[in-house]
């Protein structure tokens, strides 16, 4: 059963070597955790060709949430209610309708306090 949705910005700080990233994802059950298609792309699209090459393994060890129709009435719904750019609302639709933590450390946004559904689970200063 999953758990999380890791957000890009996990994806993109552990490739970058921010430590606090990769201690996160390493402690993590590839298992029970899932990316979207939407971190399948933007994490291929701030990579180059060897990057992403590089990078294929670690996205390919989730599983990967699609978007459907449920997820984009959601997406829809969240990004009027929010005003949240359409990657970000879609990401939130999907860990909400498949019941998983957003692992996100995008405070601007996902205030942990306000929504449930999200996980800051570390904070870079």
């Amino acid at each position: 059963m999953l758990e999380r949705l890791l957000d890009s910005v996990i994806l993109i700080d552990h490739l970058n070597s921010v430590p606090q990233a990769t201690e996160f994802i390493l402690a993590l059950d590839p298992e029970k955790t899932a990316i979207s298609v939407i971190s399948y792309a933007e994490i291929l699209t701030v990579l180059d060709e060897e990057g992403g090459r590089k990078a294929r393994p670690l996205l390919q060890s989730f599983e990967m949430l699609e978007i459907n129709a449920a997820v984009a009435e959601k997406a829809a719904v969240l990004r009027r209610q929010y005003g949240w750019k359409l990657p970000d609302a879609f990401q939130a639709a999907i860990a909400i309708i498949h019941d998983v933590k957003l692992c996100t450390r995008n405070t601007k946004d996902f205030n942990s306090q306000k929504h449930s559904f999200v996980e800051i689970p570390y904070i870079l200063l």
